[in-house]
């Protein structure tokens, strides 16, 4: 396994300067983020490292140039909006940059494209599926022809009440990663898994390394720290009882989670996403961040 870090706890610093943090802190490769230059949509979105729109020749060159002079790899390319949203002109706004991004990964010779699947959350599991079947197929196809993986997050997106009550990302869970590779019959179609969001939803990470291990192409490393006290008063339908920290500052069970991985014969990225408001204040405090969970995951992964 390689570890790296999600770019988007930098978002104020140029793709240099990333890859020259990621060299200077001892990480081996960085998952890129590729939003559309301008205003965020939320947190930790609107961060663009590789403009996908303007990705011409010497460009590519010189992305190229600086992995090589800075010893570092692209783990993934990273875009994560909603496909699969209610408004017509959104949904194909974010498909067209979405395949954008996966033209980018071939020219950049990089194998994966995080993204999630997207959803209505005003609707039911079941009533969000025409729409994936309308949406996807052509995504899918763009990936094939390229060559390119395409990693689902598996975060429920459902941490605001704009995202109530059912949030904006449908691949949360083993029983919809099942019926997902079922109607997208696809090799390209893949999980980045996060062991935080599992761990919030009360769902143990290893079983679903065993049965989806194969298709696992990407990891992000994050903890999630759950207050019972709160929970004991809002229950699983409230919100607020689950804060995103650093790996081995939360609840999940580190030492099983790499056991299983291993067990399956992962052998990819391991990208911390430094999601922790605790080590926010200030980019010295985000590298630190960094060098913390580096030094956590070591253990597992040398």
């Amino acid at each position: 396994m390689q570890l790296g870090f999600v770019s988007a706890i930098l978002p104020d610093c140029s793709l240099e300067e990333v890859l020259r943090i990621a060299r200077d802190e001892g990480y081996q490769c960085v998952e890129l983020m590729c939003w559309p230059v301008g205003k965020a949509e939320r947190r930790y979105a609107g961060v663009t490292h590789v403009d996908v729109s303007r990705l011409e020749d010497g460009e590519v060159q010189r992305i190229q140039g600086l992995l090589k002079q800075y010893g570092i790899s692209i783990s993934g390319l990273g875009y994560y909006p909603n496909p699969l949203d209610p408004d017509a002109e959104h949904r194909r706004r974010v498909t067209e940059h979405l395949k954008q991004v996966i033209t980018a990964a071939a020219r950049l010779g990089v194998g994966v494209v995080n993204t999630f699947i997207g959803r209505d959350w005003r609707l039911t599991i079941e009533d969000n599926w025409p729409r994936l079947r309308e949406v996807w197929p052509d995504i899918i196809s763009h990936a094939e022809r390229h060559r390119i993986r395409i990693g689902i997050e598996n975060c429920p997106m459902l941490f605001s009440y704009d995202e109530w009550p059912a949030g904006k990302n449908l691949a949360m869970s083993p029983a919809v990663w099942r019926k997902l590779f079922s109607e997208l019959a696809s090799p390209c179609l893949g999980l980045n898994l996060d062991p935080s969001h599992l761990v919030w939803l009360l769902i143990d990470p290893v079983p679903c390394i065993r049965e989806f291990g194969q298709r696992i192409v990407h990891i992000h490393a994050k903890d999630a720290r759950l207050d019972r006290e709160k929970l004991q008063e809002v229950g699983v339908l409230g919100l607020g009882w689950h804060t995103p920290k650093l790996p081995g500052l939360g609840d999940v069970h580190w030492g099983r989670f790499f056991a299983a991985l291993n067990d399956v014969g992962y052998n990819g990225p391991v990208c911390v996403e430094v999601e922790d408001r605790a080590y926010e204040g200030s980019l010295a405090d985000r590298i630190r961040a960094l060098r913390q969970s580096r030094r956590f995951l070591e253990q597992f992964v040398s």
